[in-house]
């Protein structure tokens, strides 16, 4: 394993050295297919790698490994075995033994094959080729190991998204859910969801009249988003957008709210005059008026005071929630771009990981809103 690991540094270390001399890791400045080939092989010898790296914990370090087992190690040498001593801590069942053994089935050929990663490759293949657009690089975010692995998982999983909204029930489901949870934090901040409720069905209404289409693909390019799927759209370009805001306010916002003389009605009242006077003067420099961004702009006015005030403000109760939810959202990008937690395989496969991993997090973040700590039960 001490092995392994020094192997693995090399490797990383001359990955980051092909990226440096290609033009500060830009994934498309590669001077030739030869250099470009190396790379993504490197690449994917790192994943193996990684992977490897993983299992050998699991299995030689792990006190779940069947090796740390008495009853597994007998099974395994026999009686006279004296490569293992028996542990009178352990509390696992002969039943959960045998569910744990089934684990490491998974795992038998760890250098996975092309065939295992397909749709991975042929997105390689595509980035090699003809490049594959992108508005921000959030490799390190998403724990991908290069620029490169990103955009290949990001071309992936915009395939994935689109298949996903290919059925209309599927579709309905993202909307349910969408309004649901939304409405739900606005409940549990105790404002009244009526105006959001309104802006959110005339979004619906918007997106579901495909003559509106074309200007909003206009509308979004505008704003650096390159491919109109849920990831773009939502994930990256609102959501993600919207939390490293939040991260670095304006300084005339966090002095209102960090002010120990004003109350914390008038804070919460002052910065949502601040952030209706944003969007107010956004919405009069569109050039869509009544387009995308328009629509958006309409929800924001109920959900940005309230997220600003969550983050930024002092009770703790919203602040907590705010977080958990941007933890989640944060957790599913992680989740939908490894290998070990979606199939990289078809995009029927991928999609299908996709929703899985959605749902779970949604059912959180709804327990999460179901009830307020503070109220009383």
């Amino acid at each position: 394993m001490e092995a392994l690991e020094t192997a693995i540094n090399y490797w990383d270390d001359a990955l980051a050295a092909y990226n440096s001399m290609s033009g500060g890791g830009a994934p498309l400045a590669v001077t030739s297919r030869e250099e470009a080939e190396f790379c993504r092989d490197l690449q994917g010898l790192l994943e193996a790698a990684y992977r490897l790296q993983d299992q050998c914990e699991l299995m030689f370090l792990d006190q779940r490994s069947v090796l740390f087992r008495t009853d597994s190690s007998t099974r395994l040498h026999g009686d006279a075995s004296t490569g293992f001593t028996s542990s009178p801590e352990s509390f696992v069942s002969a039943q959960d033994e045998v569910a744990d053994l089934k684990e490491f089935e998974e795992f038998v050929d760890i250098f996975h094959d092309s065939d295992s990663l397909r749709l991975y490759q042929s997105a390689l293949k595509k980035l090699e080729q003809e490049g594959i657009p992108y508005r921000c690089l959030r490799t390190q975010m998403v724990h991908c190991s290069s620029d490169i692995e990103f955009l290949g998982k990001l071309h992936c999983i915009r395939l994935a998204f689109q298949y996903l909204f290919k059925d209309s029930a599927t579709w309905v489901w993202f909307a349910d859910t969408g309004r649901q949870m939304l409405a739900d934090l606005i409940i549990y901040a105790e404002k009244d969801p009526k105006d959001f409720f309104i802006a959110y069905e005339d979004m619906l209404d918007f997106l579901q009249d495909q003559s509106n289409w074309v200007s909003m693909e206009q509308e979004l390019s505008l704003k650096g988003v390159k491919a109109i799927t849920f990831y773009d759209v939502v994930l990256d370009y609102i959501l993600m957008d919207a939390f490293e805001d939040l991260e670095s306010p304006p300084s005339s916002v966090t002095a209102v709210v960090q002010n120990r003389w004003l109350s914390n009605g008038f804070k919460e009242t002052a910065l949502t005059t601040a952030v209706w006077s944003v969007l107010k003067t956004k919405r009069r420099m569109l050039k869509f008026p009544y387009g995308f961004m328009s629509h958006f702009y309409a929800i924001s006015e109920q959900m940005s005071p309230l997220m600003a005030w969550g983050f930024l403000g002092p009770d703790e109760n919203l602040k907590d929630v705010c977080q958990f939810f941007k933890a989640q959202v944060m957790g599913f990008l992680v989740d939908i771009f490894s290998f070990q937690k979606c199939h990289y395989t078809s995009v029927e496969e991928l999609a299908a990981d996709l929703l899985t991993h959605l749902k779970s997090r949604v059912e959180t973040v709804s327990q999460k809103v179901a009830i307020p700590s503070n109220a009383n039960v």
